[in-house]
């Protein structure tokens, strides 16, 4: 999930849950899971969760439920088959956010028979939800909870028919990662229990539904829908989506699902999907979840990709029409080895997941598009990881992070994990060579596969299994230097794009001369190049310069967001007002924090930018989802505190802008012809 690139860390979500217990159940004190943590010193343990899995796990999930898109709600029932671990345990512990537990019941060893238990859902934290405690006395090995969402779910987005490309049916869309899964299903919501599921799922009849199991291809759109996925997943992986939905294939095992006026052009966008199957499979093993279908959702989804198995969910700002960016398909894929396959048990480890999916990634861009490719995107990434580095705290900054204790999970993830993670198996690759490594980290796929793991069982496997391979490659110093240390190895190899250096020389020439680079340099330049291009070109810029290169390449208004989020910052930074429309026409059509929190950064840092800001997020508002909308009320919030001691003085400023105004379609955008890193 949640490629790279990112130009911040995740800011914080302002998401509190509200509970209402149920006339059968028993009024319990709040408790948060890092009540647990001091007792709980193995990296195993997960503080974002109450779930007890040393004493019983969730082996299967059989949902029964029912959208509801005039109440925005999801109600029906969660059956869990159960695997009672400590003799002596007779509580189900739940995490849930914001249901109503109508009621709980458990069936004896038939399985059939339910009967009322007695449960306690606890007072709401604001990060972790409610603890939900299930009264098992005869430790049934099933155990049935009755529930429905609140239509405010964190983990869920409702979207009206003006909202979505087609504007004539709702739209609905859930994101679990990391801790949201808790907001829509009761659950044991940690990545350190897997479990297989069933889903019966109703809904009116001129919807299509879909989730992370097997979608038939031609299942036929009737209000009435059952999956099975087979392959034990974390709660994080359980993902649905409803909606004016039309499939188009890319080969026998691998397709898209988009509403009809996107189906075509995504299609198109990632023809290369099969090619990217079978190269991964060459490298890492076979492709173990059946189909792989990509889910093309509306521009509110707050992310890039979410790698839900069989049913990769892809945000439509990665079609610009020239599979400019079709490396977040290659990172989502990655995940179905890296993450789905062997998943990190809690979150301090998320670099398990992050890390090996980017390294990945890089493997499947070199294999498909060429080396020069893979290296400008890691050069990229490199870039930006030693950017956000400066402003982190060096416990930040370690790849096994120390345990989370109240910090929401979504606010843990920085690019640490994504971009230190792959350059650290990138140095064990460098070490050891593609021929020794390359084996295993199959191996390690193959070892760990449906299972759950943490930092000190990749260090044991890699001591068993490469480490001997050649004793003299790596010291336990340099390992600790990238596991446990700040910042990166001054040892650390950095990339170095050949294809940059043109960039370089064309900027520098521009900037020393005022005489743009010719045509023929630019016309074949690919995203990568022209990011490199605008973020080497200062903070700021005279407002007479920006004008001329937007006069020459268009930035302002271009379909690419990679751009657009680089671009906007610099240009409100140097001071140029004019595009600030065009500024608040992307961000208030475009829910991917990734590429509107850069934007909101900067308007908010003047009194008019601010103000111009909150205009825009209240439009814009009823369009994002949960978590947008979590990261940018924080980030007005934040610099509304901090521009209030200054607003008791009298002060002269400008009148704010106006509503911003459609932008005008650029004539041209920077052309492109190969993946971009995400």
């Amino acid at each position: 999930m949640r490629s790279v690139l990112f130009t911040l860390s995740c800011a914080a979500l302002l998401l509190s849950a509200c509970s209402k217990e149920s006339a059968t159940s028993e009024t319990a004190p709040t408790a948060t899971p890092k009540a647990a943590a001091v007792s709980k010193p193995d990296r195993r343990h997960d503080e974002s969760s109450y779930a007890q899995p040393e004493k019983v796990v969730i082996k299967d999930l059989a949902l029964d439920v029912k959208l509801d898109f005039d109440t925005k709600q999801i109600g029906g029932t969660a059956t869990y088959r159960l695997d009672w671990k400590d003799p002596k345990a007779t509580e189900l512990v739940l995490d849930t956010r914001a249901l109503t537990i109508e009621k709980v019941e458990g069936a004896g060893a038939d399985g059939k028979t339910f009967a009322p238990l007695q449960y306690a859902l606890a007072d709401a934290d604001k990060t972790f939800g409610s603890k939900l405690t299930i009264q098992a006395p005869q430790r049934n090995p099933v155990v049935r909870v009755t529930y429905h969402t609140s239509p405010d779910a964190s983990g869920l987005q409702w979207l009206a028919p003006s909202m979505t490309e087609g504007k004539q049916l709702p739209f609905m869309f859930s994101q679990s990662q990391a801790i949201h899964a808790r907001s829509w299903v009761p659950l044991q919501d940690t990545p350190g229990v897997r479990f297989t599921y069933t889903a019966h799922v109703t809904s009116r009849p001129d919807v299509m539904v879909l989730m992370s199991a097997g979608n038939d291809p031609a299942a036929v759109r009737d209000g009435d829908y059952f999956f099975v996925q087979n392959k034990p997943i974390p709660s994080y992986l359980l993902a649905i989506a409803a909606g004016d939905l039309v499939f188009r294939k890319l080969s026998d095992r691998a397709g898209i699902w988009a509403e009809p006026a996107m189906a075509d052009k995504a299609a198109a966008e990632f023809a290369d999907t099969e090619k990217m199957i079978t190269t991964t499979e060459d490298l890492y093993g076979p492709y173990r979840w059946g189909r792989y279908d990509i889910l093309v959702l509306p521009p509110s989804f707050p992310f890039g990709g979410m790698e839900n198995p069989t049913l990769t969910f892809a945000t439509p700002t990665v079609i610009v029409g020239d599979k400019s960016l079709v490396s977040l398909v290659a990172h989502e894929l990655a995940h179905s080895w890296s993450g789905n396959l062997v998943t990190n048990a809690s979150w301090k480890d998320i670099w398990l997941n992050e890390g090996f999916t980017t390294y990945v990634q890089g493997r499947i861009t070199e294999a498909v598009y060429g080396q020069e490719m893979a290296e400008m995107e890691r050069q990229i990434d490199q870039t930006d990881l030693l950017n956000e580095l400066k402003d982190m705290t060096p416990a930040q900054q370690a790849l096994a992070l120390p345990p989370l204790g109240e910090t929401d999970p979504d606010e843990a993830l920085s690019q640490v994990a994504y971009v230190k993670g792959a350059w650290f198996l990138q140095f064990l690759e460098q070490r050891f060579g593609r021929a020794v490594f390359d084996p295993f980290l199959r191996g390690w796929f193959n070892d760990h596969a449906f299972q759950s793991a943490t930092t000190d069982q990749f260090v044991a496997y890699m001591k068993q299994h490469l480490l001997p391979k050649n004793p003299n490659a790596v010291t336990q110093a340099e390992l600790d230097a990238w596991l446990d240390q700040p910042g990166i190895p001054a040892f650390a190899t950095r990339a170095q794009s050949r294809g940059f250096a043109l960039v370089d020389t064309a900027r520098i020439a521009w900037l020393g001369s005022g005489t743009l680079p010719n045509k023929q340099v630019t016309e074949d330049w690919v995203t990568q190049q022209w990011v490199h291009f605008i973020e080497g070109l200062g903070q700021t810029l005279p407002v007479d310069k920006l004008k001329q290169l937007d006069a020459a390449y268009h930035f302002t208004g271009t379909p690419n967001g990679e751009i657009a989020m680089r671009w906007y910052p610099l240009a409100i930074r140097s001071g140029d007002r004019d595009v600030w429309p065009a500024a608040g026409e992307f961000i208030g059509r475009v829910g991917r924090r990734k590429l509107i929190m850069p934007i909101y950064a900067e308007l908010v840092k003047t009194p008019e930018g601010l103000q111009f800001a909150r205009e825009v997020f209240a439009k814009a508002k009823p369009g994002y989802h949960p978590i947008t909308t979590g990261s940018v009320e924080a980030m007005l919030d934040k610099a509304g505190q901090a521009a209030a001691p200054a607003a008791s003085a009298p002060v002269s400023t400008p009148a704010p802008e106006a509503e911003p105004a459609a932008s005008t379609p650029a004539a041209s955008t920077p052309a492109a012809t190969k993946p971009a890193a995400q």
